[in-house]
């Protein structure tokens, strides 16, 4: 498998952990993989609350610690792509697919997927942190 498909199947396998984890805690998963002009979502969730809030979850994994863990390689220019996404279905009020967006407040979350089981504790499966309300630096 070249390493493009073999990251691309990483980062698949990562959101697919990641929304299920969502879907688990009572969100509503509204889209996956949502392209806005030139930007990509991994997620586009409504999160129940207390308070809803409409959120875009940027998904970051990886099989090996070797450079660190998966939240090391979001920047700020990646946060700064996912506001601008955010605005955008913001003011169009739906998904590119038709998909009706609520008016809520909104924010960015980040999920961070450890793939590798044997990482820190030793057992179980992969491994993942939600970061809520995640701002550019």
């Amino acid at each position: 498998m070249a390493r493009s498909t073999l990251r691309r199947a990483h980062g698949d396998i990562g959101e697919a952990i990641a929304a299920g984890y969502l879907v688990e805690a009572g969100w509503r998963v509204l889209g996956r993989q949502v392209v806005v002009a030139r930007d990509e979502v991994d997620i586009v969730a409504l999160d129940p609350g207390p308070s809803p809030n409409l959120v875009i979850v940027e998904v970051r994994s990886r099989a090996t610690d070797r450079f660190g863990p998966p939240e090391a390689s979001v920047d700020r220019a990646k946060l700064l792509r996912c506001y601008r996404a955010l605005g955008a279905l913001r003011r169009a009020g739906s998904l590119p697919d038709g998909t009706p967006l609520p008016h809520v407040p909104w924010r960015v979350d980040l999920v961070a997927v450890d793939l590798d089981p044997t990482w820190g504790s030793g057992v179980g499966g992969p491994r993942l942190r939600h970061l809520r309300g995640v701002l550019p630096p």
